[in-house]
């Protein structure tokens, strides 16, 4: 699967149906190896005839796709009937992706297909004939934009990032961390949120995220006095941002990508700073509650020294930069990333400090990983697709958008509240690209017709996408997390709230104030972006309630209204925000002043 695509990106992939189609025929049977219908007691594979009937049907599916693809292309679309074997084709597709699907990402999506596909028979006057033809016999359903998104994006993406996991490249990333930051207040938990920003821009997966960088970074914070709840709510929310952080971000930044025409490259541009401000309020959040608590870093003896970590293994930075350098030269995203795959390993071999343990195998096995980690997607997206082709179908979209617009009674604000609970509930029980899709063609285009600027209404789908990977009660990356903390997930899920609070909040700020996406002239986008960033520090400092010292309760609600106001696009609030600052600066100072007195008397 992974050399097919990289023969494909190297060389210019074929026509969409036969390139989309034979990424699903090996998603699909991949799916039916791995994921066995039936396993016993003793971990065996029961029932393997049904799996292999199974695999015979993929192959069968796409194979006709194949064998008669010069009489699809010709034929009238919805005008020319079907033959018998095109119908029995197109049931058994729409059930095969729903099943390999299933037991990829459990059931959450599958039924939501479902649900749609029964409306579109059920609820409209569309012929079942029609239904099969959009779903399997054109590329607006199975084989739509977003199967084509994974085939041409996502699993050369992912290989770049099993390339550079198995080159070594995560323990630069902890170590890289670990020397800047691990001395610190809260040194750990600050090594847990640069870290995982760092491998979130390979990895594109909260939960996988949090399994590499959480069985080093949980151990560490609980060793320094973090409770484990609250370790657990650092490395889940920060694990989290990773999806959303340039200049690799998650499978659905290539789809937001995709449906607004434009270069991935640009799609980080927009994502940048608010990223950038999602990070820098989970790091306050650590550091000021750990000064609250008083829990102070690692021995800087145990610690590695910049200096060295570059030394021995800064190269490894390289294939990042080439991928950076490659997408604003403008050479295609999924070329970049290749490049940047099979320039790991020869990088890798460059130091001694980085060789040991490379080998031909370490190629294969990457190669493996990588289509491995790319299956989930390739489902998720054949499957979303079902519901996108049901929804372009039956006019569902358009119906939505009248549906919001009347509830939020043109209010932009309760549009973008709806929107955001929506993103929220269904992220809970899909992944994040698929849940973004869905939001695109259902809420997306009301947040547009209300003013909203079109990458900001996409943007901030996105964002509530992967936020909920940290809103409970199905959050998986607090799932995760809470179980390598032996901690409660109700208490974790609390925390990574807490922490992410401005994370909640980031993307309503883009959205009034577009130059934090960098859209506008540069005297509106600084001034934007330094009273954003002081509003998300303020904001974590009320919420932990220490900013110089240990805040008053009229201190803390003092904060939040600053960080409130300093959110709030606009000078005349800046202003009073500011105003709000110095006065509880000024209370802080005077606490301090009071608190040193006697120890200098004494």
């Amino acid at each position: 699967m992974s050399l097919y695509h990289v023969w494909a990106t190297a060389m210019a992939p074929p026509e969409a149906l036969i390139f989309r189609g034979t990424h699903l025929l090996f998603a699909l049977v991949l799916v039916y190896l791995m994921f066995p219908v039936a396993v016993g007691t003793d971990g065996q594979r029961r029932w393997w005839g049904i799996d292999a009937l199974l695999i015979g049907a993929s192959v069968a599916v796409v194979g006709h796709i194949f064998i008669t693809y010069q009489q699809i292309t010709n034929r009238i679309i919805y005008i020319d009937d079907l033959t018998l074997a095109d119908k029995l084709m197109a049931v058994l597709a729409v059930l095969l992706v729903l099943d390999a699907t299933r037991r990829v990402i459990g059931w959450a999506l599958p039924m939501t297909a479902m649900a749609f596909l029964a409306y579109a028979l059920l609820g409209t006057d569309i012929k079942l004939q029609v239904l099969l033809e959009q779903m399997y016999l054109s590329t607006e359903g199975i084989f739509g934009s977003t199967l084509g998104v994974s085939a041409s994006y996502v699993i050369v993406f992912v290989l770049f990032g099993s390339f550079m996991e198995k080159s070594g490249t995560g323990r630069l990333f902890m170590d890289f961390a670990l020397s800047i930051t691990g001395h610190t207040a809260g040194g750990p938990g600050k090594v847990a949120v640069v870290s995982s920003s760092l491998f979130g821009t390979i990895s594109g997966s909260a939960v996988a995220n949090v399994m590499v960088d959480g069985p080093i970074t949980i151990p560490l914070m609980k060793r320094t006095g973090f409770k484990p709840a609250f370790a657990a709510g650092v490395e889940s929310t920060a694990s989290t941002g990773g999806q959303i952080m340039p200049p690799i971000m998650g499978a659905a930044a290539f789809v937001m990508a995709e449906y607004l025409a434009v270069s991935y490259f640009q799609v980080t541009v927009w994502a940048w700073i608010p990223a950038l401000l999602f990070y820098v309020a989970v790091f306050a959040a650590v550091h000021f509650n750990a000064k609250r608590v008083g829990l102070m870093g690692l021995p800087r003896a145990e610690l590695p020294r910049l200096a060295v970590v570059m030394a021995e293994r800064g190269h490894l930075f390289i294939p990042i930069l080439i991928v950076l350098v490659g997408m604003s030269m403008s050479f295609s995203a999924p070329l970049c990333a290749l490049v940047g795959a099979f320039s790991c390993l020869p990088v890798a071999l460059l130091r001694k400090s980085t060789r040991e343990g490379i080998s031909w195998r370490t190629v294969i096995d990457s190669l493996q990983g990588g289509a491995k980690d790319a299956l989930a997607v390739a489902m998720a997206c054949a499957c979303a697709g079902l519901v996108i082709g049901t929804i372009a179908l039956t006019g569902l979209g358009i119906t939505f958008t009248q549906i919001v617009i009347a509830l939020a009674q043109n209010s932009l604000l309760l549009a973008l509240v709806l929107t955001a609970m929506a993103g929220i509930v269904l992220g809970m029980g899909m992944p994040t690209t698929p849940a973004y899709i869905v939001m695109v063609a259902l809420l997306v285009p009301a947040l547009v017709k209300l003013g909203v600027a079109t990458p900001a209404a996409h943007l901030f789908a996105l964002y509530f996408a992967v936020l909920s990977a940290i809103t409970p009660p199905v959050a998986l990356a607090v799932f995760a997390a809470a179980g390598l903390a032996k901690a409660s997930m109700w208490e974790s899920g609390g925390h990574a709230m807490r922490i992410g609070a401005a994370g909640f909040i980031v993307p309503f700020m883009f959205v009034y104030e577009p130059a934090l996406m960098m859209i506008g002239p540069w005297t509106q986008v600084l001034p934007a972006v330094a009273s954003a960033t002081l509003g998300c520090i303020v904001l974590a400092a009320g919420l932990f309630g220490y900013l110089l010292r240990e805040c008053s309760a009229w201190q803390r609600a003092a904060l939040i209204a600053t960080a409130l106001l300093l959110i709030k696009p606009g000078w005349l609030t800046d202003a009073i925000g500011l105003a709000l600052l110095a006065g509880v600066l000024a209370s802080q100072w005077a606490g301090r002043a009071r608190d040193a007195a006697p120890a200098s008397g004494d």
